[in-house]
């Protein structure tokens, strides 16, 4: 597969931006990390009051509208300003002009978005205006704002980008996937920098009647909301549905050094694999995530030993959680009872195709800080759950290499290896 792969460039990660249920920018997002906060919350974008489940991780104090020209408000789905948004943070972070830029420079930046819903929150409203009126609250561009391509598109259009605009959509991996895919870019010359990440807002009635249906998202703590994303918790009960945006600006080495940016963490390896079993359930065996996790390690020449933390999928389902668990023991032997690992979802929800970006950001806040965010909500550990999942407060740890893992509906598992930047 990658494992013998020869990369040329070295990729490195230079510039963060999120807007989050517990945050919008770097900063926020990582104090709330840091406290162990919860951006679960009763929903208000829409009237759950016949739903059974009326809670979700909601993007607060967000103004939507100041992301977008007042003529493109209505003609664009919630997740493109989430996307703009983190996007101008990230490439500022990484200290990007891009007004400076000529025309072969702009040639040489691309983006590659993972989402999993894409646009339709979007089309489920604007169909519904336009067969139940009122018809003239429809938008002209229901096609192009609900497939998933259009997203690409106007981040390359807002700064003016002329390199490769893609869009993965593989479920819950797609930001893990796309991020992987936009290092290759950069490693193979293709492009000097990339926009990466993932975006997904799939927080409307008709997604949530769907998720109702498979009975996966938690019913337990409507009246409890920040206990409710409780992964390897004995009673955990399900997903909490999410929405966000987490983007990152990579590039290889050796333009980061010629700019003299802040390097995060170098993007070191990536597995990818599918169970082959069923649309949404994984198979109990664990083998295949565990292969994933363990061609990651093997394409970045790595042990098991050498990894400091690890960032779990966790979704807090009763099945999921065990499932995992047995496959991080399956790849990391002995090992996996030593290294500290986390949820991010117990902080953030599940963000769908944002979810394995979500997680690259509590890695790089561990990078960073020095600070493993914790798994909140972790009252009771399942016995069959037990590995290091680092309940609250936030730990103290050094972290030199991490290992992000990513499962996903129709049995795809993906998971990446960063190290911390030397320059050797």
């Amino acid at each position: 597969m990658l494992a013998n792969y020869s990369r040329p460039r070295r990729v490195v990660i230079t510039g963060i931006g999120c807007v989050s249920p517990i945050g919008v920018g770097r900063d926020a997002v990582w104090n709330s990390f840091a406290d162990g906060t919860s951006g679960v919350r009763r929903i208000e974008s829409f009237d759950v009051s016949n739903s059974p489940v009326k809670i979700a991780a909601e993007v607060a104090y967000f103004d939507w509208q100041a992301e977008l020209d007042p003529k493109d408000r209505k003609h664009v789905p919630r997740t493109v300003p989430l996307a703009l948004a983190a996007a101008k943070q990230a490439v500022k972070d990484a200290g990007i002009d891009v007004t400076t830029l000529d025309l072969e420079e702009r040639r040489r930046i691309g983006v590659q978005i993972g989402t999993g819903g894409g646009g339709l929150a979007f089309a489920e409203k604007h169909y519904e205006y336009f067969y139940l009126g009122p018809k003239t609250h429809a938008s002209v561009y229901i096609i192009p704002a609900s497939t998933h391509g259009g997203l690409s598109s106007e981040i390359s259009m807002a700064f003016g980008l002329r390199g490769l605009s893609h869009v993965v959509s593989t479920g819950c991996t797609s930001s893990t996937d796309a991020i992987f895919y936009a290092a290759e870019h950069v490693a193979l010359g293709r492009q000097d920098i990339m926009i990466a990440g993932g975006v997904d807002a799939p927080l409307a009635p008709g997604i949530f009647a769907g998720f109702n249906l498979m009975t996966v998202l938690t019913r337990q703590w409507n009246d409890e909301p920040p206990r409710a994303s409780r992964p390897f918790d004995k009673d955990r009960s399900g997903i909490v549905l999410a929405e966000g945006s987490y983007l990152f600006v990579l590039e290889s080495l050796e333009s980061a050094q010629a700019r003299g940016a802040k390097v995060y963490a170098e993007i070191a390896g990536y597995g990818s694999t599918c169970d082959a079993y069923h649309r949404v359930r994984l198979d109990d065996s664990g083998i295949e995530p565990a292969r994933a996790m363990s061609l990651a390690l093997e394409d970045a020449a790595m042990e098991s030993g050498e990894i400091d933390y690890v960032n779990l999928h966790g979704t807090s389902t009763q099945l999921n959680d065990r499932i995992e668990t047995k496959a991080v023991k399956i790849a990391l032997g002995d090992r996996a009872y030593e290294i500290p690992m986390s949820a991010t979802k117990s902080q953030v929800g599940h963000p769908q195709g944002a979810s394995g970006a979500a997680g690259l950001l509590a890695t790089l806040f561990a990078f960073d800080t020095e600070i493993i965010a914790p798994t909140i909500n972790l009252d009771d550990p399942d016995p069959e759950c037990d590995l290091d999942y680092s309940p609250v407060p936030g730990r103290k740890a050094e972290i030199n290499a991490a290992l992000c893992n990513c499962i996903g509906f129709g049995s795809k598992n993906s998971a990446l290896v960063l190290k911390r930047y030397a320059n050797v």
